[in-house]
């Protein structure tokens, strides 16, 4: 999943097809916005506000357990270089 595809969504639309994504789709889209977070990009609002969608997704579907699971996620994939 690319930052700049999810950033160029109407943002309703992403919020939508969140609720439809996979665990793993869904953590897949919030490490490409944190990367994209990083980047010094001048979209840096609208990227942060698709984070707080994401993390408000995570946390409807594992309730109470913040972002563990998108963290325990991330340590096992695989590095990229």
């Amino acid at each position: 999943m690319v930052a700049n595809d999810i950033l160029n969504e109407d943002v309703s639309d992403f919020a939508t097809r969140l609720e439809a994504m996979t665990s793993d789709e869904v953590f897949a889209a919030m490490s490409a916005l944190e990367g994209h977070s990083e980047d010094d990009a001048s979209d840096r609002d609208d990227t942060f506000s698709r984070i707080t969608l994401v993390e408000e997704e995570i946390e409807r579907r594992f309730p109470g357990q913040m972002l563990t699971p998108y963290r325990d996620w991330k340590k096992q994939q695989p590095l990229m270089s």
